[in-house]
């Protein structure tokens, strides 16, 4: 099995890309089912796969994924994405494309906070006087 090699700082930035730039509304528009996020984005390995036949395993994601949710079949929906451990998965089935798009978007941004190395969210050095 081919393992993701790309940064996953990387990947969450183009996943931030795509949803800021209406990736995800584009899709609904021009679907015939609501968009899965992640799923449906450019940066899903498997986006062209049918459901049953991904090898989700071997996605950048992988290691946000809970150890117990890795087999399920689209395990990139249950990232929790909050304090309260709501996940796409749960989402799915209580808010609206605007609220999983706003918590989505929140997520991304504070994990790539986390994720991205220290010299790069401070580029400015203040050298003491």
């Amino acid at each position: 099995m081919a393992i993701d090699r790309r940064n996953l700082v990387e990947v969450l930035r183009a996943e931030l890309d795509f949803l800021e730039g209406g990736g995800y509304q584009k899709i609904e528009k021009t679907s015939w089912r609501p968009p899965f996020f992640f799923e449906d984005s450019p940066t899903c390995l498997c986006s062209s796969v049918p459901v049953g036949s991904r090898r989700c395993a071997a996605c950048a994601l992988s290691p946000l994924v809970p150890v117990d949710c890795r087999q399920e079949q689209a395990p990139c929906r249950y990232i929790p994405l909050n304090g309260e451990g709501e996940t796409l998965d749960s989402l799915y089935r209580t808010g609206s494309a605007e609220e999983i798009e706003a918590a989505l978007g929140k997520w991304l941004k504070a994990e790539i906070r986390t994720l991205e190395p220290v010299k790069q969210r401070h580029s400015v050095c203040q050298i003491p006087a």
